[in-house]
């Protein structure tokens, strides 16, 4: 185990800004001022061993041609200010107290934006009735599914701070269904139908969900999956039950949740007609105020909402609109 402390007390703390900013820039500078302290041999072993960072160049990490800094960009090639912020941090906790800058940049990036408390519970792809819940342990806020489990998927691993890739999704299917023997793109294919089974047979919906789904074959698996039919909140009751037409709680499933990090969770919605008019298609205010309140009620907690209009997925050119939104999507989280 790399001895951080010992490590830190040989470097002298640098002067911190009082205004600092966080980008991709100034966060992988900040890395590169601890990490190029190390020898090129312990750096080797630091960034393989003990931050356990994938190596996706086609040569070794060992080869003599990488020098320090070229092994640090190598490693973290392409990196996105989350991936990054991430990496920060694994270096902070690790017990690296040498400099000011990396927490400085993590609480200014903390400070910035993003859902303040935790991912608990992440169930999702729901294809039919709503499942029932116990708190099985309320202190703690674990839950059990104890009726209609089969319908929704729950993600029960720890929420990886660089956020929640298709690849960590696989690897979780992939241990949930038994198939092991498989490789990343045959359980990615089974997943992938999975989730898509929870779509209902909305063509908008399913135009969205395959336009990102050739992301993964374009861009690889460690991107943030696309996650369908995710629970916002949960009211035990249904309407019929409460004999209302208006449950206490508005929109209890989001159409897709992308989780670029634990903090920064981007919402997807697509707004049919049953959003804003009645069952008869007559303008409904009242539908289309609940919406409203609802999306700022989500903002305000640090959420971004993003939404496409029913109609505007039925023209031609829909599937090229919605890629252009990913792609500036993608490149506004770097």
């Amino acid at each position: 185990m790399m001895d951080w402390q010992a490590f830190s007390e040989r470097l002298a703390p640098p002067i911190v800004p009082h205004r600092i900013t966080v980008s991709v820039r100034t966060v992988r500078a900040a890395i590169e001022s601890v990490l190029m302290g190390f020898t090129r041999v312990a750096l080797e072993v630091v960034l393989a061993d003990e931050l356990k960072l994938p190596w996706t160049q086609e040569d070794s990490p060992s080869d003599s041609s990488y020098s320090k800094r070229a092994l640090i960009q190598a490693y973290t090639d392409d990196w996105t200010l989350h991936q990054l912020i991430a990496l920060a941090r694994r270096i902070v906790a690790d017990g690296y107290t040498g400099t000011e800058v990396l927490p400085a940049l993590l609480a200014e990036y903390d400070r910035g934006s993003g859902v303040g408390a935790p991912v608990k519970n992440l169930i999702f792809a729901a294809n039919g009735p709503k499942p029932e819940l116990v708190l099985r342990d309320a202190v703690n806020n674990d839950i059990q599914i104890i009726k209609n489990a089969e319908y929704c998927l729950v993600y029960d691993q720890p929420l990886p701070s660089e956020g929640l890739t298709f690849r960590h999704l696989i690897e979780w299917w992939r241990a949930r269904e038994g198939l092991e023997d498989q490789d990343d793109r045959t359980a990615g294919h089974s997943l992938h139908r999975r989730l898509s089974a929870s779509l209902h047979g909305n063509n908008a919906e399913r135009l969205i969900f395959a336009t990102y789904g050739e992301r993964y074959a374009k861009l690889g698996f460690d991107i943030p999956a696309l996650i369908p039919q995710v629970y916002l909140h949960y009211d035990p009751y249904t309407l019929r039950q409460r004999g209302t037409e208006t449950g206490p709680l508005a929109r209890q499933r989001m159409d897709f949740l992308l989780l670029f990090s634990d903090r920064h969770r981007v919402v997807i919605e697509l707004d049919g007609r049953q959003h804003y008019a009645d069952d008869r298609g007559i303008a409904d205010p009242s539908r289309y105020a609940t919406m409203m309140i609802e999306d700022r009620r989500l903002r305000l907690a640090g959420y971004e909402v993003y939404r496409f209009g029913g109609q505007e997925l039925a023209q031609s050119g829909a599937k090229a609109t919605v890629a252009a939104f990913f792609d500036a999507l993608q490149e506004r989280m770097k």
